[in-house]
């Protein structure tokens, strides 16, 4: 077997982020790798971050995409749990150590050499490359089934923004009938929160500044109550917990306002500044603050049946891929409702002719 197969897709070559066509080499399925042709990728905000180097540490060529999903084409002689024909899936990640306490309590996710879908870099020094491209290959570990009847297009995203969401959620409690739970930030992973929780039977309160959220939220996700930012103190002490979701640099003391004595607000937007921690708020009521990144392969498979089983999908506009510097563009002054998935199997080919 080749050690290298050849794949195609859109990458970014510098920090300006522009994406154009670039033909570049994956590794052949080794004995336990799995290798998929990619039918559709959403668009994470964070994959404008990364090919611009907003974070400073970017690696270029680069070939974004962490929410994929595809029908697997070859499979490595030792591969148990997927054959040809399968429809899979690749989240966040495609690596860890294995041996860690965190891998082997499923929580690859915080493994110290975790390894990133794309802008990884592999023991050879060569890049991981994701999802903006007509092949994936990933070890069958960090590879997603995909259930029958869940549709490929809108349910992308969920191996990011549903993972991002549903872990918390379960982690610290919020999932549990009769809770009265608020998603601050109405957006990509917000939207998704609010499904989860009517879900899991909770009572759902939306806190966001468009006004123009607001049917949406009531009428479509079936949210109990839509608060903005000057009607948050008429809700005071009401809240067992809140999901963060803001991406902006935003105070969060008027949200700890907002939560029970012992109240918990998990925090999984991440604004490029630190947010003030104001310990008052916190100390006389034994509030708690935590934080949440994605979810282990376990969990993340477990969230996609969830999911499947409830019907669970985010809003999201299909593109082609000539249409993705467009949707970046779009995606930088938050104009999308509410998640950009690429339709690669049927426009790749299309977009380089």
């Amino acid at each position: 077997m080749a050690n290298t197969v050849k794949a195609f897709g859109y990458g970014s070559r510098d920090t300006s982020g522009h994406l154009s066509p670039i033909e570049f080499t994956l590794r052949a399925p080794g004995d336990l790798d799995v290798q998929f042709k990619v039918l559709y990728c959403g668009v994470c905000h964070s994959d404008l971050h990364q090919i611009k180097n907003d974070w400073g540490f970017s690696h270029y060529p680069m070939i974004p995409g962490h929410e994929v999903v595809g029908v697997v084409t070859q499979v490595g002689s030792k591969v148990q749990k997927f054959k040809a024909g399968d429809n899979v899936a690749v989240g966040v990640m495609s690596g860890s150590c294995r041996k860690c306490d965190h891998c082997q309590n499923d929580h690859e996710n915080y493994c110290p050499e975790k390894l990133d879908t794309y802008n990884g870099v592999l023991p050879d020094g060569s890049l991981t490359t994701g999802g903006y491209a007509d092949l994936v290959v990933a070890p069958e570990d960090f590879i997603i089934r995909w259930p029958d009847n869940f549709p490929m297009d809108r349910g992308a995203p969920m191996v990011c923004a549903g993972i991002t969401t549903y872990s918390p959620l379960r982690y610290y409690g919020l999932d549990k009938p009769g809770l009265h739970v608020g998603v601050a930030g109405l957006g990509g992973l917000g939207h998704v929160a609010v499904k989860f929780l009517k879900a899991f039977g909770a009572k759902v309160t939306v806190i966001d500044i468009a006004p123009e959220k607001k049917s949406y939220a009531l009428e479509t996700l079936g949210a109990d109550q839509f608060l903005l930012p000057h009607e948050l103190e008429k809700a005071a002490g009401t809240l067992d917990g809140i999901l963060d979701a803001v991406a902006a640099l935003h105070s969060i003391q008027a949200y700890l306002d907002l939560l029970k004595p012992e109240g918990k607000l998990v925090v999984v937007g991440l604004p490029e500044k630190p947010l003030q921690l104001p310990m008052f708020a916190l100390a006389t009521h034994r509030k708690m603050i935590g934080g949440s990144m994605i979810g282990g392969i376990k969990e993340t498979q477990e969230m996609i049946d969830f999911a499947a089983k409830h019907n669970i999908l985010p809003e999201v506009e299909v593109i082609s891929m000539d249409y993705i510097n467009t949707a970046m563009e779009r995606l930088a002054r938050a104009d999308v409702k509410f998640r950009f998935v690429i339709d690669v199997g049927k426009t790749l080919k299309k977009a380089d002719k």
